[in-house]
């Protein structure tokens, strides 16, 4: 059983149902504690918070960026995991049972191929690094998200993960840095990836404040953003100030200090509603049209475009899941045959990507954001060189009616890519190889805790160095094994 819907029922396009695939089963979404502090903060108990804030201290690290500006991080993930055979790592003279319709396109880099799914990108080359050799251990979505995602070696699918995220660490790191002057969150999730990763054991107000929905609609809006009703603002005051005084005797036994985290929140909470700086920083509408047009009207294109805008703001860690509608039937990238017509699914979906992915990179060189800001582009794993058949469970975007037999391509974590740009490094290589079938990693293997390691260095922490004590108390290191990518580092 797959781990990804065939019918989706969430704003993400997941529902907690199993898919037609092999292995796992489906977990539901989480919300962020900033969120329901937005919501009611004034009505939590002491034990309702000490469930969520998790008392960690800091062991070692550095979380300082070059020049003293704090540096940032977008990830874009691709739910279910890209083809790499039919996108990045083409592999034209295999056999016809693997190699795919598309044509292979030559790129602005010599020796760095694409098929032809990938023209703007590749007409860009030069300002982002490919990473064919990437590979990790597990076979399910679950596993293989949180191995990429937090470096947890455990290969067997898990309801919710183990070790935290290096989103949420990154969160945590900085914020022991002392108060976050922005009034922007570090951390903020556009459609962000959910479910098989998440905190742990730092609690959920490490989570990031999540906006959901398609920002190309003219009814996108951000809650809990930038109150502009005086008597609101006012009432909100007094309502925070209120819970202050009632919680002076619960102070008194908080000899942990688990609650001084709650007054952080609450203050980013206040500043989110209060500050008008905050609704400017969401405002699309704020951009002019040809911006907007260039990356796309369309969900996928605006999510890019207002991850841009964000950490242009100062937002430092940023995720966006391309998933939905615009992915296909199954509104992911799963594309087993049962679920959709895994190249019709890659042609329905590959122009909107293309052009958003191109639009965000291009952007970041354009507006001097690329010693900054680094931009990876990945999901939890590749799909299977060699092309199954299986009947379709049910007609839509990229899938023939049920019973129809269809070409697909299965889990893969012995070999897939994923793009990086920005981030000060020296572009337009391309990092490691696949055998001549695109089945294993060759040549530069990379693991996760080389993906994760090399994140951390662009924020600079040493990961290396930097422990978190566990709920038992345990020290854990942040990556147990692995190092900076030296070609995709500054």
């Amino acid at each position: 059983m797959n781990f990804f819907p065939t019918v989706p029922n969430s704003p993400n396009g997941f529902s907690t149902t199993g898919c037609q695939g092999p292995l796992g089963s489906g977990i539901g979404s989480r919300r962020s504690f900033l969120q329901a502090g937005l919501a009611g903060f004034a009505s939590l108990s002491l034990p309702g918070i000490l469930r969520l804030q998790a008392q960690n201290k800091l062991q070692a690290g550095e979380t300082a960026g070059a020049g003293g500006e704090k540096t940032a991080v977008i990830m874009v993930w691709q739910p279910g995991g890209m083809s790499h055979i039919d996108s990045y790592d083409p592999k034209p003279h295999a056999g016809s049972e693997y190699r795919g319709p598309f044509a292979t396109i030559s790129t602005k880099v010599a020796g760095m191929d694409f098929t032809e799914l990938m023209p703007r990108q590749a007409a860009i080359a030069d300002k982002f690094n490919i990473l064919r050799s990437m590979q990790q251990k597990a076979g399910g979505h679950p596993a293989g998200s949180m191995q990429l995602l937090s470096g947890d070696p455990d290969t067997r699918d898990k309801p919710k993960p183990r070790l935290p995220d290096w989103m949420s660490v990154t969160n945590y790191l900085r914020s022991k840095s002392g108060p976050r002057q922005n009034p922007l969150p570090a951390y903020v999730g556009i459609n962000p990836p959910e479910g098989y990763n998440g905190p742990a054991y730092l609690g959920d107000s490490y989570s990031p404040f999540t906006v959901s929905g398609d920002p190309n609609l003219s009814t996108f809006s951000v809650p809990n953003i930038g109150l502009s009703n005086a008597g609101e603002v006012s009432r909100l005051g007094r309502r925070s100030t209120l819970r202050q005084n009632l919680d002076t005797l619960e102070r008194a036994f908080d000899q942990a200090g688990e609650l001084a985290a709650l007054d952080e929140f609450e203050t980013q909470a206040m500043t989110l509603l209060t500050n008008p700086k905050t609704k400017e920083a969401f405002d699309l509408s704020r951009e002019d049209d040809r911006t907007r047009d260039r990356y796309g009207r369309n969900a996928w294109g605006q999510q890019l475009l207002l991850a841009r805008r964000l950490v242009e703001a100062g937002v430092e860690v940023l995720t966006t899941s391309l998933s939905g509608p615009l992915c296909g039937r199954v509104q992911n990238w799963d594309d087993h045959a049962v679920n959709q017509h895994v190249f019709d699914a890659m042609r329905f979906r590959s122009g909107v990507y293309d052009q958003a992915v191109s639009a965000l990179i291009e952007d970041i060189y354009q507006r001097g954001l690329d010693q900054r800001v680094l931009v990876v582009v990945t999901g939890e794993f590749g799909r299977t060189p060699k092309i199954s058949y299986a009947a379709s469970t049910g007609a839509g975007d990229a899938s023939a009616p049920a019973g129809t037999q269809q070409p697909g391509r299965d889990h893969w974590p012995r070999a897939f890519s994923n793009i990086w740009a920005g981030g000060g490094m020296t572009t337009g290589r391309v990092i490691g190889a696949t055998d001549k079938r695109g089945e294993d990693a060759v040549e530069r293997i990379c693991g996760p805790g080389d993906f994760l390691a090399t994140i951390y260095h662009h924020l600079g922490i040493d990961s290396s160095k930097t422990l978190i004590r566990d709920f038992s108390g345990r020290p854990t290191p942040i990556v147990d094994h692995g190092q900076p990518i030296p070609e995709l580092v500054s």
